[in-house]
């Protein structure tokens, strides 16, 4: 009896092991491994290895954003571009350096899922958090009509960048706090959030038809600054929007028809 009781504990051993093999072998796969880094395609470069003078402002990395915090796809604060963009805006930089100004940019290549983010925010009509200073004499619900807005934008194809004047020596700007008091982007520069900037007659990403680079109502040293801003990017290949006076897009673009969604993300290209 006791060999019978032990062959039976070892086929009911054999059994169990077996039913767990079977289990494991039809489970689930694992969950997949956090997000990982996508490697930009050839052609892209980060533009501070092209030209490190250029003074980067990342703001989709920040709070302080017409969102009220950080985008969607902005990992990190580096400025990527393709390569003849970045190249060309380095062109325009040694100029700029000369006359005693330097570049300076906030947003460069922009990811799809960023844009997607822009989207679902414009259709939330309940958000308003920062309507005080990027859209003061705007709708929220026009944002799409007025053009605002779109599903698609030019940042993504990686030629296109966003960028002001900065006069040298450049002055710190000090950091956005969120919560603090709002003023519109359309007020006199001494009232605006401060930049260290020269005055264009708006901040950034204001939405606001004298955004517009040759809006009528913009006239002096402001009107001024708009159009050597525009001159010299000009003479570096850049075609500005006439919507928006620090958006342009250097020409013959890379890849005019691909709009890519790699992250903002150091180690996307520092394989180059």
């Amino acid at each position: 009896m006791t060999g019978m009781r032990t062959a039976l504990r070892a086929l009911t051993t054999a059994a169990a092991t077996a039913a767990l093999l079977v289990g494991v072998a039809v489970s689930p796969a694992p969950a997949q491994a956090p997000d990982r880094p996508v490697k930009a395609p050839e052609g892209f470069v980060a533009l501070r290895a092209v030209d490190p003078t250029i003074i980067q402002e990342m703001r989709y990395t920040t709070a302080h954003t017409f969102l009220g915090g950080r985008v969607d796809g902005y990992r990190q604060p580096v400025c990527i571009l393709t390569r003849p963009a970045a190249q060309a805006l380095h062109r325009a930089q040694q100029r700029l350096l000369r006359q005693g100004y330097s570049l300076k940019v906030y947003d460069c290549y922009r990811p799809q899922r960023a844009v997607d983010h822009f989207v679902r925010w414009a259709k939330d009509l309940d958000d308003q958090s920062m309507k005080g200073e990027f859209y003061p004499r705007v709708d929220k619900s026009r944002l799409f009509e007025d053009g605002y807005i779109a599903e698609k934008s030019g940042h993504s194809r990686g030629s296109t960048v966003d960028l002001t004047l900065v006069r040298l020596p450049a002055l710190p700007t000090r950091p956005y706090r969120p919560g603090e008091k709002l003023t519109p982007c359309v007020a006199p520069k001494s009232e605006r959030f401060p930049d260290n900037s020269v005055d264009m007659g708006t901040g950034y990403d204001c939405f606001d038809t004298l955004s517009h680079t040759d809006d009528p109502r913009i006239q002096g040293v402001q009107r001024a600054n708009r159009q050597f801003l525009k001159r010299t990017l000009a003479e570096a290949g850049f075609v500005n929007l006439p919507e928006e006076w620090w958006h342009f897009t250097h020409k013959p673009e890379l890849f005019p028809d691909t709009y890519f969604d790699f992250p903002v993300d150091r180690r996307a290209v520092a394989w180059r």
